[in-house]
C-alpha cells in the first residue's frame, strides 16, 4: 500500500473506502489520494510508558507519543476528539528518520496513539524499524479495527500493543462506535498469537457495557483467546464529545474489577 491513486479501494480496514477525485478522502481523513495524512503529526508528548496504559511492558521507560489526525471510528464518547474528529491546525509534518531520532534522543521509544495509529499504516511500517535500529521499541495503542493482511505487517514491527475492546455487543460497537465487534475480536487474536506483547482496556460506561453477563462473557473470551493472564485495563469514563452520561461511579468500577478478576488474572482499575 503506497500513495492511493484515483478509484483506488483502501484495504486497512472493513470500511473499504473508494477514493476518488469527487472523494479524495476516506471517512478516517487520514487516507486517501496521494496519502495525504503520511508524517503529519498531531502531537509530540514524552509519557511514561504506563501512561498508554502498558502497565507489565518495559515499566519505568518513556516513550514519545504522537499519532495521525483522524480515526477510523467515531466513538460517540471520544476522548481525544478534537483530534480524531476534527481538522487540527497545529500538526506538523515530521519525515520517518526524523521522528525516530527524536524518539531516541528523548526517550526510550515510540508510541503511536492519541486517535487510531493503523490508518497511518505506511508512516508507520516506515518509521517503526528505524526505532528499533537505534535501540528503541515501538508501541501501538489501536481500536483494533483493522483487516488482518495490514495487521499481520505492523505487528512485525510492533513490540507492545494495547487495544481498546469497547464492549462485548454488536450494538455498542454499530451504534456508539460505527464499527463491528468481529473485526476487534479478530485482530485481538491475531496480537495474542504474534509474539506481541498485549495488554487491554475495557472503558466502562454506566448502562452501556458494565452488565453482568456482558462483563463475564467478554473475560471468558479474553481467557480462552488471549490468555487470562493478559492485562486488562478498565477505566473509568467520563463525560466528553457527544455522550454526557455521568462519570463511572467508583462502586461500579470496583465491582467490574471484581467481575473480570473471577476469569482473568491482572486486572488493573485505571483512569480513577
Amino acid at each position: 500500500m503506497g500513495a492511493m491513486i484515483n478509484g483506488e479501494k483502501c484495504g486497512i480496514c472493513p470500511h473499504a473506502c473508494i477514493f476518488t477525485e469527487e472523494n479524495p478522502t476516506g471517512r478516517c481523513r487520514v487516507r486517501g489520494l496521494g496519502n495525504p495524512g503520511y508524517g503529519l503529526c498531531t502531537g509530540l508528548s514524552v509519557d511514561p510508558v504506563e501512561k498508554k496504559p502498558l502497565s507489565r511492558f518495559k515499566p519505568g521507560t518513556k516513550v514519545l507519543s504522537t499519532g495521525p489526525n483522524g480515526c477510523n471510528l467515531s466513538c460517540l464518547h471520544c476522548q481525544n476528539w478534537h483530534i480524531s474528529q476534527q481538522h487540527w491546525e497545529n500538526s506538523r509534518y515530521f519525515t520517518p528518520e526524523e521522528l525516530a531520532s527524536l524518539a531516541i534522543s528523548r526517550s526510550d521509544g515510540i508510541a503511536f496513539t492519541y486517535t487510531e495509529p493503523v490508518i497511518w499504516y505506511e508512516y508507520i511500517m516506515d518509521t517503526a524499524p528505524l526505532v528499533r535500529e537505534q535501540g528503541g521499541f515501538t508501541v501501538m495503542v489501536s481500536n483494533g479495527y483493522v483487516n488482518r493482511s495490514p495487521l499481520m505487517d505492523l505487528t512485525g514491527v510492533i513490540d507492545a500493543w494495547n487495544i481498546d475492546l469497547k464492549a462485548f455487543t454488536e450494538e455498542f460497537y454499530r451504534e456508539i462506535c460505527k464499527g463491528d465487534l468481529q473485526t476487534v475480536k479478530n485482530s485481538i487474536a491475531t496480537v495474542a498469537g504474534s509474539g506481541c506483547h498485549l495488554e487491554l482496556t475495557w472503558l466502562l460506561i454506566p448502562g452501556l457495557n458494565d452488565s453482568e453477563e456482558e462483563i463475564s462473557t467478554a473475560a471468558r473470551w479474553i481467557a480462552e483467546t488471549a490468555g487470562a493472564d493478559t492485562p486488562l485495563h478498565v477505566s473509568r469514563y467520563f463525560p466528553g464529545y457527544r455522550m454526557d452520561i455521568a462519570a463511572t461511579p467508583i462502586p461500579l468500577l470496583n465491582r467490574t474489577v471484581e467481575l473480570f478478576r473471577e476469569h482473568l488474572e491482572d486486572v488493573i482499575p485505571g483512569n480513577i
